[in-house]
């Protein structure tokens, strides 16, 4: 039998592998399942992209799953009171959690467990978040079939290094590339421009109720190969869900949102707004191009700033001195100094002005000025 040491050994090449190989992001994690899969026995499951600021879950590939079932595993995520929630794994400061744990040994106490897995033939389910450097970069849940051994603590562990190596990758994919993944100038792209906007309603039960030509492009641009019977991508069905959950807490009349790349590279802010306050009722999603403001916060987590510094660059991005950055945030002016040419190194720039174009501009090309 093969030890722990060579299995993890193995896993983590195999995984640093696929990070050299720069692969497009379905790509690279359709070829991440054929690595997990084996390594910690599951013969099902998803791997997710978020958002790394809200944690908006933005894309899905899946292996083994029933596409039927996608939109309760949505509702699930989202309404439900399951301790093994992505949200919740992360607020109890686990990175990997399972149905078996989470439940003490009896399964059925998990609502996920009972409408879900067992419904769909399955066992038990590890789930894990893709943090790192404060982002949640993805997440991802692999099932095993009914009947099987629940996940044991070896295979937990292994899971634990496996979160950190992939989400470290996925803060790699949200730095600006020169050019798109197939090659096109995100400038020609014909929908790239300060103005442009997508507008869909999206449906009670989760399918397309109305959309404009842009709107209808950008489904085509998320369009994912699994199947999806509502042919909604993950990242719209996830948001729409989460503005029906506003009409009913604190945050009601309130716009849920998220940033979305689109497969150019170009980053957009999707907002989400339900109509006439129905809980299950349609949803109205509008999408722009990302100003500096929306994807800033991102560009500070992918850089790989510390806290501190991403305090001291943001205040630096909106244009304070080193002086009034000290007096705000209570530090040294040389202090401020060390911290902004810490951030300098990491990202190869020499002055504020390259820092600033670092941080907002490859994001945000389809900015432009006003019409005349």
């Amino acid at each position: 039998m093969t030890s722990f040491r060579a299995r993890e050994r193995r896993m983590m090449g195999e995984i640093d592998d696929l990070a050299a190989a720069k692969l497009p992001l379905e790509q690279f994690f359709r070829q991440l399942l054929t690595v997990l899969g084996p390594t910690l026995g599951s013969e099902a499951g998803c791997l997710h992209g978020a958002d790394p600021v809200t944690g908006f879950l933005t894309s899905t590939v899946a292996d083994g799953l029933q596409p039927t079932a996608f939109e309760h595993a949505i509702w699930l995520e989202m309404w439900s009171d399951d301790t093994t929630r992505f949200a919740d794994i992360r607020a109890a400061g686990r990175v990997v959690e399972t149905v078996h744990r989470a439940t003490g040994g009896r399964p059925e106490r998990s609502v996920r467990y009972r409408e879900l897995l067992a419904e769909n033939g399955l066992g038990d389910e590890l789930r894990m978040n893709f943090d790192v450097g404060g982002g949640r970069w993805g997440a991802a849940a692999l099932m095993r079939e009914a009947g099987s051994a629940p996940f044991g603590a070896s295979e937990q562990r292994l899971a634990e290094r496996a979160a950190r190596a992939v989400a470290a990758t996925l803060r790699d994919y949200a730095l600006p590339t020169a050019g798109t993944p197939d090659g096109q100038d995100v400038r020609a792209d014909p929908l790239d421009g300060p103005y442009w906007l997508g507008v869909a309603v999206i449906g009670p039960t989760g399918q397309l109720a109305s959309a404009d030509s842009g709107a209808r492009q950008l489904f085509e641009e998320l369009a994912e190969s699994q199947y999806r019977p509502a042919g909604v991508p993950t990242a719209l069905v996830y948001l729409a869900e989460r503005a029906r959950t506003h009409a009913t807490s604190a945050n009601a009349g309130a716009h849920a949102w998220t940033r979305l790349r689109r497969p150019n590279g170009q980053w957009l802010t999707v907002r989400a707004s339900l109509l006439d306050q129905c809980p299950r009722g349609s949803v109205a999603l509008v999408a722009q191009p990302a100003s500096p403001v929306d994807v800033i916060p991102l560009s500070l987590l992918a850089h790989r700033f510390s806290p501190r510094e991403q305090e001291v660059v943001l205040q630096a991005v909106r244009g304070l001195s080193t002086r009034d950055i000290a007096h705000r945030l209570f530090l040294s002016p040389a202090t401020v100094q060390d911290h902004l040419k810490s951030a300098f190194t990491k990202t190869g720039v020499r002055s504020r002005r390259e820092l600033v174009a670092l941080l907002a501009a490859p994001y945000t090309a389809g900015l432009g000025r006003p019409p005349a």
